[in-house]
């Protein structure tokens, strides 16, 4: 019965929680190494290059002898938008653009300003001497006209009228080798007399008058900017690009080694017929080249606000203005206020 004597409304003895070896275990192990940390700390002095046995445990880094050191650099950790290198690009255009406009203005006002110093030199000289034809100063005939593109003529037309007095040129130059080619071709065939004589009336004659009704026209009317001398040119300049054609097809007895005249000279002789071959090239090329220069003349007239009504007043002007039609208006009223007078006496 002693064993059912046993109270179970009693709690048993409780046994005490530090006391069990575990944590008497760990108890001990974090004592022991707070001390050692401890005395660490206590022998490390900072004022020295000694460290302690914790940071002396880790070796440094191992280093290679002559190896080459390279300075730190930061790198962007992403790369610049795609849109910004455009306009980059776009700033740097507008720049150089800038730059060629500048320049071309310091161009045209270097062009200006040597323009009006000439003028003023030419002013105190007394006025401007001829220079065209260039003639030797011994020679018997003087020079006839003044001729300078770059003091008469505007800066934004001094191109074409250039290009003009080129083609004025080798019109001459195509003349003087049809005066070749006809010359040889009456070595080889002197039933073509007739061809020689006209090869050289058309020298003689096309060279100044070509110079005088179209060219000059031309020049005065970009120089002045004279509606009446655009008209001039463009009536004398259509009938001569008409007597290209027809030198360019050169009919027998017309005095042009054209086409025709190259092909049937090529039945005499190979080497003459290659000769009006070429006189031809070169009269078919004279007619293309002052058809294209007809057009971009044109073209230039209709931006210069010329017209037929201001070509008019301008003709009417310069008739007025002439000291020869002002005399002869002025006698020719005299005479009818006289007999006027008389009749009514």
């Amino acid at each position: 019965m002693s064993e059912h004597d046993s109270n179970a409304f009693t709690e048993p003895e409780l046994s005490n929680p530090f006391q069990d070896p575990s944590v008497t275990q760990a108890r001990q192990t974090t004592t022991t190494t707070a001390t050692a940390m401890a005395a660490r700390l206590e022998e490390y002095n900072p004022f020295t290059d000694a460290k302690p046995a914790a940071m002396a445990s880790k070796p440094p880094p191992a280093v290679t002898p002559g190896a080459p050191t390279q300075p730190a650099i930061m790198k962007p950790t992403e790369e610049p938008p795609v849109y910004s290198q455009p306009r980059v690009q776009e700033s740097t255009g507008g720049a150089g653009e800038l730059l060629r406009r500048q320049e071309e203005l310091e161009r045209k006002a270097a062009e200006l300003d040597r323009r009006e110093r000439e003028m003023q030199s030419l002013s105190a000289s007394g006025g401007r001497k001829n220079n065209w034809p260039p003639l030797p100063e011994k020679f018997p005939v003087g020079p006839c006209f003044y001729h300078d593109v770059t003091v008469d003529i505007p800066v934004e037309y001094q191109k074409t009228v250039k290009i003009m007095y080129y083609l004025w040129m080798f019109h001459t130059g195509t003349l003087l080798a049809n005066l070749l080619g006809t010359l040889a071709w009456f070595c080889v065939d002197p039933g073509r007399g007739a061809d020689f004589g006209l090869a050289i009336l058309w020298f003689l004659l096309f060279t100044p008058c070509s110079f005088v009704c179209w060219y000059r026209p031309v020049y005065g009317a970009f120089k002045s900017d004279s509606s009446f001398r655009f008209f001039v040119f463009f009536f004398v300049y259509v009938c001569q690009v008409g007597v290209y054609v027809l030198q360019s097809v050169g009919l027998p007895g017309w005095g042009a080694c054209g086409w025709v005249s190259a092909l049937t000279c090529l039945n005499v002789s190979i080497a003459v017929g290659v000769l009006t071959v070429l006189v031809a090239a070169l009269f078919t090329a004279q007619a293309v080249m002052s058809l294209v220069m007809f057009k971009k003349v044109h073209a230039m007239y209709r931006t210069t606000g010329a017209s037929f009504q201001k070509a008019q007043q301008e003709l009417a002007a310069g008739v007025m203005s002439n000291k020869t039609v002002q005399t002869a208006a002025a006698t020719a009223g005299s005479k009818a206020a006289q007999g006027a007078f008389k009749e009514s006496i």
